[in-house]
């Protein structure tokens, strides 16, 4: 996001990501800054806005969510996504696959959170299993997140809203890191996903008439190429492909397969 004062002033990018909401302790959850630095913020030398951005908010974000310095290879992490300062563009990366089927008109724009759990045994990757009732994907197993309100700021607070609506995750439990591409569906959804990391101690709360289920996979097993299929089928008059992993008692695949085989990629080009 950029910070505009006038016409005549120089245009300075912000650390805002669009969640704007100070908590008890006075500083904005989205960016820390606290309210008088978020308003001097073009008025400060680049000196101040330089060492705000690199040494006291992090400092502050890590003593707020101390939880985020538990996930293994978190800076590897962030570093394969795409940052928070701006949700990513575009029609969707598998959208010509699927170009064919789509319903007309423009997407449904929608948001997934897909949390990451540092624990002992190892870093896990939290899926729910929807409700059997419900009109779109139902019994299906994905990541929380649903469309896009019209009060929504960005995607990223979409993701942390229907999160927190699906399994009670509440704002001081979980710190986004990045994003991942837009991901096109069937039905017609562009669906961003946001990865973050999901404090431990997190319960999670399902709300029934939305998640039947709440279970976490270990991320090292879906990382891995072996554990990842290509099922091919045919529809709408040609060879579909879909991702598909076998997790016990739990069937992970289409959209939410291959939002992690897209993580997967992006990881293996950072080293």
């Amino acid at each position: 996001m950029v910070e505009l004062s006038d016409s005549k002033a120089p245009v300075v990018a912000s650390p805002c990501i669009g969640i704007c909401a100070l908590d008890s302790a006075g500083y904005c959850r989205g960016c820390w800054r606290t309210g008088n630095e978020i308003g001097s913020w073009l008025r400060m030398s680049e000196a101040e806005r330089d060492r705000l951005i690199h040494k006291v908010l992090p400092a502050r974000a890590e003593e707020a969510l101390g939880f985020a310095t538990q996930l293994v290879g978190r800076e590897r992490l962030a570093h394969a996504l795409l940052p928070l300062a701006a949700a990513p563009i575009g029609r969707g990366w598998n959208h010509d696959e699927l170009e064919d089927l789509l319903p007309p008109g423009p997407p449904i724009e929608a948001a997934v959170l897909a949390g990451l759990v540092p624990r002992p045994q190892g870093t896990q990757v939290l899926l729910t299993r929807r409700t059997e009732t419900l009109r779109n994907h139902g019994g299906q197993v994905g990541f929380p997140g649903g469309r896009v309100d019209k009060l929504d700021r960005n995607v990223l607070a979409t993701a942390l809203r229907e999160s927190n609506e699906e399994i009670a995750l509440g704002a001081g439990q979980v710190q986004a890191l990045g994003y991942l591409e837009p991901f096109v569906t069937i039905t017609g959804f562009r669906v961003t996903p946001v990865v973050a990391v999901i404090d431990p101690a997190f319960i999670a709360r399902p709300q029934p008439s939305e998640v039947a289920e709440v279970f976490e996979v270990p991320l090292d097993y879906l990382m891995d190429p072996v554990n990842l299929r290509e099922v091919a089928f045919e529809h709408g008059g040609r060879p579909r492909h879909v991702l598909e992993y076998s997790w016990p008692g739990q069937r992970i695949w289409g959209a939410t397969a291959a939002i992690l085989y897209n993580l997967r990629r992006r990881l293996e080009q950072v080293r």
